[in-house]
């Protein structure tokens, strides 16, 4: 049985949860990271190899010249409540969502 949350008004309503961001079609326009309030990605640089690094670390900073792109990564999923409004405003369609049991 999944998850039922409530909207303020009393409506039932099923969350569904950010599971993934893939990679190659995420354009880094950040539209996704704006929208959400719950810390849930940041932008990534992505290297040659398919490294997902996160800026201001050691290790962005060792493949920093190895960065082919800029795309969203999930840094706290667990903050994550399901509202489903960093699905609405992506214009790539790059992100899967699904409901828990």
């Amino acid at each position: 049985m999944p998850l039922v949350a409530y909207t303020r008004g009393g409506a039932e309503y099923v969350p569904e949860f950010l599971m993934a961001i893939d990679e190659e079609k995420c354009i880094g326009c950040g539209r996704c990271f704006k929208v959400c309030g719950r810390d849930v990605m940041t932008l990534h640089g992505l290297t040659e190899d398919g490294a997902l690094v996160l800026p201001g670390t050691e290790e962005y900073e060792d493949v920093e010249d190895e960065i082919v792109k800029r795309v969203m990564g999930m840094v706290h999923p667990e903050n994550c409540i399901g509202c489903g409004a960093c699905a609405r405003v992506c214009p790539s369609d790059c992100q899967s969502h699904a409901a828990l049991d």
